[in-house]
């Protein structure tokens, strides 16, 4: 579905992507690790459509998407923070894309109260977005972009900002979504578990190169990743002959 191509881009003479190439099949979710200030974001934006590449090429189902107007390319970039509409209420920033797309208003109440149902929205629908909670608005912002059925949905470390309850829920949330909408999906994090836990795909950003793995097996066994170093680390922690010093307080 998805293929990038030698996707390179320098800001001032630095390089930041370095021949970037990836492909991915429908309904798969890559998960994308790496450090900050390595090209992560850069590589979504240019996808979305918002920093155009120096170079390469994006194709989905063979179509080149740099080639079409940003608003048609049927790709969402969601960033860590929600930037949701604060003069609209939670209905009204969910049927959006509807909106603009002048979808028939009895359409438009049926499909956004069907996700706000999905999304544990249904009773915050007239409220204004100042009310609603971190998590809420999080999950306001994916019905705004779930609503028009995307190709591709882009996350730029999506939960980041939110507390470590909060981000559990969104999580899950978003392990149960991805089963029910048939998308493409890169998930872009620098937390481990979290691309373990929302990808069925991975890769890892490094430098400005991008290395896509084939298993599980070849990313942990990867020097990159120090998946098994940190293995090994916890397997002698846990082992029977090593003793774990205990903390003494003094009264």
């Amino acid at each position: 579905m998805i293929k990038v191509e030698n996707i390179n881009k320098n800001f001032d003479g630095k390089t930041v992507l370095k021949n970037v190439s990836f492909s991915l099949p429908p309904n798969t979710i890559l998960s994308v690790l790496g450090k900050s200030g390595c090209g992560k974001t850069t590589l979504l934006k240019i996808l979305a459509g918002l920093l155009q590449p120096d170079s390469g090429v994006f194709e989905v189902y063979n179509q080149n998407v740099f080639s079409i107007a940003q608003q048609q390319r049927g790709v969402v970039y969601l960033s860590q923070e929600p930037l949701l509409f604060s003069h609209l209420n939670v209905f009204e920033n969910i049927a959006y894309g509807l909106r603009i797309r002048k979808t028939e208003k009895s359409i438009v109440k049926l499909q956004v109260e069907e996700l706000a149902h999905k999304l544990k929205l249904q009773d915050q629908l007239n409220k204004n977005t100042e009310q609603l909670s971190g998590g809420q608005k999080h999950r306001v912002s994916f019905g705004r972009a779930l609503i028009i059925n995307p190709k591709i949905m882009l996350l730029d470390e999506p939960f980041g900002s939110l507390d470590a309850h909060t981000r559990v829920e969104m999580q899950e949330l978003f392990q149960q979504v991805k089963h029910s909408v048939k998308m493409a999906a890169l998930f872009v994090t620098h937390d481990l578990k979290e691309a373990l836990l929302m990808g069925n795909q991975i890769a890892v950003m490094d430098e400005g190169h991008l290395l896509q793995y084939e298993s599980m097996q070849d990313f942990a066994q990867s020097h990159i990743t120090q998946i098994k170093s940190e293995t090994e680390f916890w397997k002698n922690i846990l082992n029977d002959d090593v003793s774990v010093p205990t903390l003494k307080i003094k009264k």
